[in-house]
Parts: structure tokens; sequence; C-alpha cells
């Protein structure tokens, strides 16, 4: 490739050597005509530039390769934008005196212009050749008005696929851009979040009057709803970093069933609204991160507390059999509608109830993802007054 050239020339060039068919076009024209030189030539008022050659006759021109604008036919045919054709120079009126054919020593010649889909002038496809050929008949002409048109469709085509590439990749790397600054923030948020959440437990094993207390519990309880905002945020992020969800693996139903058993107590000193009924029954060995379950279960509960009808029980079963382990989370609640379950675990998807203005969409997300790095399943039923959501693993 000519260094050269300017970026646009070369992107041009590079889009045609892009038209897989552009080498058979030239072969089919050599075999129709005789002629022995064919080639796509990018023309501008500055420049004739070789695109693509099929050279028979040592011609000389590689893609990239330049002839002086003003020696060539090509430059009229941009300006007058009609196609040339000369079976026998020594022969033709016109250019029998011509100085391009004196010049390039070829005695037969045709070009015809392409154009792009809008209208601008891009070159031409042409052949010439030392000795004279037949080219003047309907079966040339039409081949090459059919070549030009393929090859301006083809142009559009990949300049407008190009165009789309680049703006898919820009948009993932705002993308990613995005998800970073959200890990980061993430992580940079936990610290003054542990904090706060800290010395409001420090606050409320003090001697505190009614109202006091109520106040340092309100902290409490935003700081773990912020916490849990967080930890799907930095999940979501990392799983589209590519880092996905990491696990660390095993077989401890004693720290599994404390962790549940924890969700569920800090569940019941933010939510006062619920009873919570829980069954946890961990008779066979459960491999698993009981971290991730734990905040799997915090997900699926969480959304019981903020879609369920206000002084209905919420139901927890927890329960192993020799195939599986199942969690199981159970509320009285509307019906949720086909068309929300279908799109339930997808990241951002939000219903408008009272107790989710300000839900990011993400938790039913984090907890499916979850469930897919231990091999799991969530389930999800609905119906008048009752809603499940379970979870299964194999064991």
């Amino acid at each position: 490739m000519n260094n050269n050239l300017s970026i646009d020339l070369q992107k041009d060039i590079n889009t045609i050597s892009q038209i897989s068919s552009i080498p058979s076009m030239l072969n089919v024209i050599c075999r129709t005509t005789g002629m022995r030189f064919a080639a796509v030539a990018r023309v501008t008022d500055k420049k004739w530039v070789t695109c693509i050659s099929q050279d028979e006759i040592d011609f000389g021109l590689k893609p990239g390769d330049e002839l002086e604008l003003q020696t060539t036919i090509c430059n009229e045919i941009r300006q007058h934008t009609n196609p040339v054709v000369i079976d026998n120079v020594s022969e033709n009126r016109e250019y029998c005196n011509h100085h391009t054919p004196e010049k390039y020593g070829f005695q037969s010649y045709i070009s015809f212009p392409i154009f792009r889909k809008d209208g601008r002038f891009f070159g031409t496809l042409c052949a010439i050749d030392p000795e004279p050929a037949k080219l003047e008949n309907q079966q040339t002409h039409e081949l090459f008005q059919l070549y030009t048109e393929l090859i301006s469709f083809h142009l559009e085509s990949i300049e407008e696929l190009n165009t789309t590439n680049q703006i898919l990749l820009e948009e993932k790397k705002n993308a990613k851009l995005r998800e970073t600054f959200i890990a980061i923030l993430g992580h940079d948020l936990r610290n003054p979040l542990t904090t706060t959440r800290l010395c409001a437990d420090i606050l409320l094993q003090m001697e505190l009057d009614k109202n006091a207390k109520k106040y340092v519990s309100t902290i409490k309880s935003t700081s773990l709803r912020m916490q849990e905002l967080i930890d799907n945020l930095l999940d979501f992020a990392k799983g589209e970093l590519g880092e996905g969800i990491s696990l660390v693996i095993k077989a401890d139903n004693n720290k599994l069933r404390k962790e549940l058993q924890q969700i569920i107590k800090e569940i019941k000193t933010t939510d006062l609204t619920h009873k919570i009924i829980s069954t946890i029954d961990l008779k066979h060995p459960v491999k698993c991160d009981s971290n991730r379950i734990g905040q799997l279960f915090s997900n699926l509960i969480s959304n019981a507390v903020k879609h369920g009808y206000d002084s209905t029980p919420i139901y927890v079963n927890s329960h192993t059999s020799e195939k599986q382990f199942i969690l199981e989370v159970i509320n009285s609640s509307d019906v949720i509608p086909v068309d929300i379950i279908k799109d339930i675990f997808k990241p951002f998807t939000t219903t408008s109830t009272e107790n989710n203005e300000n839900g990011l969409g993400l938790g039913l997300y984090i907890a499916s993802e979850i469930a897919q790095a231990h091999s799991g399943t969530i389930d999800v039923i609905s119906e008048k007054n009752k809603t499940s959501f379970k979870f299964r693993m194999p064991l």
C-alpha cells in the first residue's frame, strides 16, 4: 500500500479489497473482451489510484499505485460521467491523437464510471490492451454496467457495515468504561457504609430513648439496603467485565445454615410488616459457596418483602434430598404477568410497586447468575395470592 495516500483513499482501497467478487469480475472481463489488463480505479480531482487489478501485460499497477491524473481518460470521465469505449485507437477520430493512448501504448480501451449510492463519483471500472478489441456491442456494455452497479452496491454495504462495527466497538468500549466505573464506585462505597453500619450497631447497644433507637434502627436498615444494592452492582459489573460470579465451594452445612438464619434475622430486624416462617432441614452435604447462596437467598427474600402483601407471612423452606438442595421463598402477592415472568431474571427489570421505587432491577438477575454458577435453576410460580421462587441445585 502506498503510504503517501490519504487515510480516506487508503480506506477506499481497503473497502474495494473486501469485495470478494471483484477478482472474478475482472477475470470475466478479460476472458469476455480478450483484453489483458482490467482494474478498478479510485479517481478524485487530484488522484488516480489503483484499487485492484488483473494484469496479464505487465502494465505494473498494483493496489495503491498511482498514475498522473491528467494523463488518464478516467479524469475526463470523472468530469463528464459518461463511459468511454474504444475498439481501436488508431481508427478512432476522437482518440487517435489523444495523449493517453500514446503515453501508455494501448489500442483498445473501455471505462465505465462507478458511483456511490448517493450519486457521488467514486472511480472507474476499466480495461486496456495493446491490441484492438471488439467492445462496441451491447453484451460488453451491459456487462460493465452490471458490474459497476454491483460494485456500487457492495461499496455502500461494506461502508455501512464498517460504520456499524465501529459504532459497536465504541459502544462496547464505553460500556466497559461504565462498568469499570461502577465496580470502582461500588468498591469505594463499601468502607464508609460498613463504618456507618458498625456505628449503628454500637449505638443500638447503648441506653437510648425510644425515638433515638428508632432512628438508629432506620440508619442500620438503610445501610443494609445500600449494601445489598452495592453488592448487586459489583456483581453485575464483574459479570459484564467478563469476570463472572466467582465461587468458593465447600461442603459446610453448618456454615450454610448459619448464613440463611442470619439473613432471616436481618430481614426480621428491618421488616416489621411480615412474619417469616422458616424450615431449614439440611440432612445431606451441600457443596456450595455459602456466602453466594446467602446472597441469592437475600435477594429472593428481599423480593418477597418488596412485592408481598403487608401483614402476610413469608415462608422459607430449605431442605435436601439425595439428589438436590432446595431453597424456596413463598409470599402472598398479586399474580405476576406472564410477560414480566419471561424477563424477570434479566438485568434492570423492575416493577413500579410502592416498596420498589428505588430498585435497580438487579437482585433477581444476580440470584439467577449465582444459581447458574452452581449448575442450578430458579423456578417461578405465580398464582392468585401466592408467588414462589424455588432454587434447585444438584448435589
